[in-house]
């Protein structure tokens, strides 16, 4: 029946303070609302300078087919490739594009006509995906030339940085995720940052927010064990947890219309494990705290490097080896795995076990560690 007490404590305590449950309620209506729109992975609104030297029909033809595009947005026309670099060095163009001439005289007499890409690589990744989608749709123009002039004996494909572009027919199948929709990708990763955002900073503030207030130091004096405490303040956060990632279901379903190909039972088994493991990180950094500064600022460092190297914005394979071993002390990594394989893939348990261990690992030591760290005086 202490525990009942104890967790019964732990809930006055929490809505003694009227900033907290309004926190809990609306930051992850915020982060919903808000984060899947400007967490984008697409680049879109790419600043195009053209210098057409060709002024032709076929020329006028392409550059409206890339005006049409979303990814792009015509600034203007310069009159040579040198006044075009002027444009980017000023940062009113991301991307130039230059038609030689002849570019329409050597489409009819059968030649490889050849049209420059040249980009501002200042922000690699909107230089190389700019390029990319630049490239596809002259690609796309050049197929719907030979295809309207139906006979391909006489015309060959358009070339971009003097490499032909060969005549190749693509069939492209999107698995898992047929419409591309970066929303799809981001939302059930969010949900992961909103829990440990929560589940990690209110337990670092708890118990030094007791050493603060004094409180701490009557029960430090009462015949409670100190497993039974820390149980009871975990106990609390679950419930907090489980309730935000609730809300979270509910909100991705009713803004974004997404939900999970596989079952919500295994999104909670799992995120029981990660909130037990992440509270008790937090009760760890609250126990060695003096004061809630100096929690608040050790809890964030760590935060911040845990969310950037879990695979939320950058895909874990691509950093370094060296970066790679060290995501695999990454809490954040695991549960960010198997929210997205239920989402998308609708895995089950049996292809989730290496996850699974790894959580029961993190939350069998961080809660070890808590235990042992809270100092109880009787």
């Amino acid at each position: 029946m202490t525990i009942k007490f104890l967790i019964e404590k732990e809930f006055k305590q929490l809505f003694r303070n009227p900033f907290l449950p309004r926190m809990i309620l609306i930051f992850p209506c915020m982060i919903m609302l808000l984060m899947p729109w400007a967490a984008s992975l697409e680049i879109k609104n790419i600043n195009l300078n053209v210098v057409d030297n060709d002024h032709s029909i076929l020329s006028r033809k392409l550059v409206d087919k890339i005006g049409a595009s979303t990814y792009f947005r015509l600034n203007g026309v310069s009159q040579s490739y040198n006044e075009g670099l002027k444009e980017i060095e000023r940062g009113t163009a991301d991307i130039i594009l230059e038609i030689p001439r002849d570019f329409e005289k050597d489409w009819i007499t059968g030649n490889s006509p050849h049209v420059l890409v040249a980009a501002n690589a200042v922000n690699g990744t909107k230089g190389g995906l700019g390029s990319a989608y630049l490239s596809a749709i002259v690609a796309g123009y050049s197929t719907e030339l030979i295809e309207a002039q139906g006979s391909k004996s006489l015309a060959k494909p358009i070339s971009v940085n003097k490499q032909a572009l060969a005549n190749v027919e693509v069939t492209t199948l999107n698995l898992f995720n047929p419409n591309l929709d970066y929303k799809l990708f981001m939302v059930p990763a969010l949900m992961v940052m909103l829990l440990t955002l929560l589940c990690g900073f209110l337990p670092a503030l708890n118990i030094v927010s007791e050493k603060e207030v004094g409180t701490i130091e009557q029960i430090n004096v009462t015949p409670i064990g100190k497993f039974t405490f820390i149980l009871a303040k975990l106990i609390s956060y679950w419930v907090v947890g489980f309730l935000v990632l609730t809300l979270c279901f509910a909100l991705a379903w009713l803004l974004y219309g997404i939900f999970p190909a596989g079952s919500f039972l295994i999104i909670y088994l799992f995120a029981v494990l990660f909130v037990l493991g992440i509270s008790g990180f937090g009760i760890v950094i609250s126990n060695y705290s003096a004061t809630m500064q100096q929690a608040m600022f050790v809890m964030w460092f760590f935060l911040l490097i845990l969310i950037l190297m879990s695979g939320l914005f950058t895909p874990i394979r691509s950093m370094p080896q060296w970066a790679q071993w060290i995501t695999v002390l990454n809490p954040l990594k695991y549960l960010m795995q198997v929210m997205r394989a239920v989402y998308l893939r609708g895995s089950v348990l049996s292809e989730l076990f290496p996850q699974l261990i790894a959580l029961i690992l993190f939350a069998v030591f961080f809660n070890s560690w808590a235990v042992k760290s809270y100092r109880k005086s009787k």
